[in-house]
């Protein structure tokens, strides 16, 4: 039976003979790196140990040389070989390497696609995310990042189910999570947008022509809404009204298109970010400056707003359940009422948004930072998120024991949604399963073909033409009173994702960046320098010398008023974050470094051309050492050089050169010398170091010799007197016998004698 041949397991130990192998007895294999026990192999080891092939490694049919290896790819490569390839190229990083090597073991010719893609302007900002990136619960690409105090990244729902589970610890490192946390965790905005950047194909080809658009003449209002100073105390309840910017009408439905945006032609994007719900009328997302609907009830909705009005409503990002308006008393002189005194009814607004859900319209969509309940809600502002389509409507009896209108909306746009790092936008999908609709009354559900719907060549668009509006515009062409600016430039992909990896206080790329539990980001040095007290908690004490309990000092994020005193007390640094950042300066540096040396080639160039051939000029070499030693003289020679002609020239360049020749030598004698002086001087020092050491030695070992004895002595001591007291307390009884006798006679005495 021919002998097996078995490398060493992961504890060292080998198992062939079980026994653990040392470093001398162990050697590794060139390509897969296992180690093997030398002793128990069947076959003799070669001459030459580095090149050594273990026998799985050797049991491949290709020629494993270096020169004989196949490139990635090609006919006739196998795997050993194509790894071979891998190491021997030097051009390579070890981190490249690394992910060539993976995608050759786990994808075939995959790599050759990739490095291909590249080549023809592929996306080289994806290639900075690799499985650092991946969920720990699904092993997927990050969707909805969020971040823990202790600096990992998940998933928003699997976060979320982990939570479901009673889970109150990190999944990777079990640290504990904060219970506000757990409750209403936070989507981490610039992960997901330099996830997003990443993912992105190349930029789609701006249209070079600009469209006619129609326009609003209302250039008399005001750039910004605005109060006066005595209003101001007040807010902006008496606020007036901006300009509005955009020129669709206001009963417009769909989303505002660059056509319609001769300001910044580029139209209100799904993402956009503004000051408040006056700032957001002025771009057309959602004009009523308090109400949540926009609509009317024979025409129906064209934009809601969801900022937390109403207890009912259930946030899930891409769907959710909307409660519609009234059911409040606000007779009198009520502003505001959250507790419901009837029940809701389809009309008015209701019956508006029954009515975009029975044909299909597309409604706008703005979330605001009033929406505490929900992880998609942003942390400060308004935010347009897109288009979405009520699916079906219905009345049931809501928490506080009143009949409301409820309404299913769910995502149906072209541009992917905030909170998500695709790079596509939303898809057709199967309805959620709703479980109130069991005891719901007047549900409505959609009969015809929606007007809003999906087409596979071009996406969610009209299915028919949109309603015409009803409002009276003024129309006109582009060049009677504003001109439309062209598109401008898109920055690269890479520049883009370092705006968007910028720290908030000091606005550059982020070092050592740290993630508030509120989903903010920070350098650490910027974090942790901008509280000029350092100190957690505050002592407190009273007139009489009464100390107090310590108070918790509050400190609040830059960039929102959440607590996040605990946090700073173990700050975590986001590994991963920080190791994307790493590689995009590390990628930035690369190209200036090419930048660079194409500045250097072509100055090169410039100056061979520069000179002048002649037959009775001196050779290159010559040439290139006198510059040299020219540049080494100092500024007086050189000034004296230059004041002679060509032959002083010469003359002078020769003498400088033999000068060098005669100091080379007594330098190099002097460099020899040192060093014969050093080496005694530490021959001298050694034996005097040794013998300080010894005598050192010794002295302690006397020290505890006597150190122990004198401990031994108070053992002793201390044991005859342990001793002595039991003796005394074992005749502790007679004396007490003795006493009482003697009380007993001197009592019967004294009675006798009376």
């Amino acid at each position: 039976m021919a002998p097996i041949d078995l490398p060493c397991d992961i504890d060292g130990v080998c198992m062939v003979c079980k026994k653990l192998a040392s470093e001398l007895e162990t050697i590794p294999c060139r390509t897969c790196a296992t180690p093997w026990h030398a002793p128990c192999l069947s076959q003799p080891l070669g001459s030459v140990l580095s090149a050594w092939l273990c026998p799985d490694c050797s049991a491949s049919p290709v020629d494993l040389s270096p020169a004989a290896a196949q490139p990635i790819g090609g006919s006739g490569g196998g795997l050993v070989a194509s790894i071979r390839a891998i190491e021997a190229d030097g051009s390579l990083t070890e981190k490249e390497k690394a992910r060539r090597r993976q995608a050759i073991v786990g994808g075939g010719d995959r790599m050759g696609e990739d490095s291909q893609e590249v080549e023809n302007g592929g996306n080289e900002a994806f290639d900075l995310l690799d499985e650092k990136f991946n969920c720990s619960f699904c092993m997927q690409l990050l969707d909805r990042p969020v971040t823990t105090p202790c600096g990992h990244n998940f998933c928003l729902k699997c976060f979320q189910k982990w939570i479901g589970q009673g889970k109150r610890t990190c999944a990777k490192c079990r640290s504990p999570i904060p219970s506000k946390m757990a409750s209403q965790p936070r989507v981490n905005s610039a992960l997901v947008v330099a996830i997003r950047v990443a993912r992105t194909a190349k930029p789609a080809a701006s249209s070079s022509q600009l469209k006619v658009y129609h326009f609003i003449r209302n250039e008399n209002r005001p750039e910004k809404a605005f109060t006066t100073e005595r209003a101001k105390k007040a807010g902006k309840a008496n606020a007036c009204s901006g300009q509005i910017f955009v020129t669709v009408p206001p009963d417009h439905f769909g989303p505002i298109l660059a056509e319609h945006d001769p300001k910044r032609n580029r139209g209100v994007l799904v993402g956009e970010l503004w000051e408040d719900r006056l700032e957001c009328r002025q771009w057309g997302a959602h004009l009523p400056h308090v109400a949540g609907i926009a609509g009317q009830s024979d025409y129906g909705a064209q934009s809601v707003a969801l900022s937390g009005g109403y207890e009912d409503d259930e946030d899930h990002g891409d769907w959710f359940l909307y409660t519609g308006s009234g059911g409040r008393d606000l007779s009198g002189n009520k502003r505001t009422n959250k507790e419901h005194a009837f029940d809701q009814k389809f009309e008015k607004y209701n019956e508006a948004l029954r009515v975009s859900c029975k044909k299909g319209f597309p409604v706008r969509v703005v979330r605001s930072h009033k929406e505490k309940r929900s992880a998609y809600a942003p942390e400060s502002g308004v935010r347009y998120d897109g288009i979405y389509r009520i699916e079906k409507c219905w009345r049931k009896v809501g928490i506080q024991g009143f009949k409301v209108c409820r309404y299913l909306f769910v995502r149906c746009d072209n541009e992917p949604a905030p909170w998500t790092s695709d790079e596509k936008g939303d898809h057709p999908r199967p309805l959620p399963a709703i479980k109130e609709l069991k005891h719901a009354t007047d549900v409505t559900v959609r009969k015809e073909r929606p007007a809003w719907d999906y087409d596979e060549g071009h996406g969610w668009r009209w299915t028919r033409s949109a309603p015409q509006s009803r409002k009276a515009i003024i129309t006109g062409h582009s060049g009677e009173k504003r001109k439309g600016r062209p598109l401008a430039n898109k920055a690269s992909k890479m520049k883009r994702m370092v705006k968007e990896l910028s720290c908030e206080i000091c606005w550059k790329l982020m070092s050592f960046p740290l993630t508030t539990p509120c989903a903010h980001n920070f350098c650490k040095s910027c974090l942790l320098g901008s509280y000029t007290d350092q100190s957690f908690v505050r002592e407190r004490t009273r007139e009489g010398g009464r100390t107090l309990r310590t108070q918790k000092i509050v400190k609040k994020c830059p960039s929102c008023p959440n607590d996040i005193s605990d946090f700073l007390q173990n700050p975590q640094v986001n590994r991963e974050l920080m190791d994307l950042i790493d590689s995009i300066e590390m990628k930035s540096n690369e190209e200036n470094a090419g930048s660079s040396e194409e500045g250097s080639d072509v100055l090169d160039k410039s100056e061979e051309d520069g000179k002048v051939s002649d037959e009775s000029a001196p050779n290159n070499d010559e040439t290139k050492a006198t510059d040299k030693q020219i540049n080494q003289m100092d500024g007086t020679a050189l000034n004296e050089i230059t004041s002679h002609d060509g032959d002083s020239l010469v003359n002078a360049v020769n003498s400088k050169t033999e000068d060098a020749k005669e100091e080379n030598p007594t330098t190099a004698g002097r460099i020899t010398r040192a060093s014969k002086k050093r080496k005694t001087n530490t021959e001298k020092e050694n034996p005097s170091t040794i013998g300080r050491i010894t005598r050192a030695s010794k002295k302690r070992k006397t020290n505890t010799e006597e150190e122990n004895l004198s401990t031994a002595r108070r053992i002793t001591r201390a044991s005859s007197k342990l001793k002595q007291a039991e003796n005394e307390k074992s005749n502790t009884p007679a004396r007490i016998t003795r006493a009482s006798t003697k009380r007993n006679a001197n009592a019967v005495q004294n009675q006798a004698t009376r």
